[in-house]
């Protein structure tokens, strides 16, 4: 499995980013896949940012993404998107996309998104 994020960068407080996740090369069909974003800033542990079941119709945010955080798939695609509005210095971090089926997850290489004026 193969995950290539994209769409990070440098943000001032309050804007927005649209991070995207190609996924490519699943043993099984990638709408059959939860996928996800994690990010993890220095000196912390990954912390779970959002997660979406195969086929979109239910999502799952960590607390402090909630209202501003949107995420989404294309399973025609095989896309992942995390929407980040309202960002906050305290979201700097590297964007990691995942996907998971059964006991088995992937990792992307991350994408580092800096929120600073």
């Amino acid at each position: 499995v193969q995950l290539v994020e994209s769409g990070g960068g440098l943000v001032q407080p309050g804007g927005s980013l649209r991070l995207s996740c190609a996924a490519s090369g699943f043993t099984f069909t990638f709408s059959s896949y939860d996928m996800g974003w994690y990010r993890q800033a220095p000196g912390k542990a990954r912390e779970l940012v959002a997660t979406i079941t195969p086929s979109g119709g239910s999502t799952n945010y960590a607390d402090s993404m909630k209202g501003r955080f949107t995420i989404s798939r294309d399973n025609a695609k095989n896309q992942v998107y995390l929407q980040m509005n309202s960002l906050k210095p305290e979201d700097t971090a590297v964007y990691y996309c995942y996907a998971a089926r059964g006991s088995v997850a992937s990792w992307g290489q991350g994408t580092q998104v800096t929120v600073s004026s």
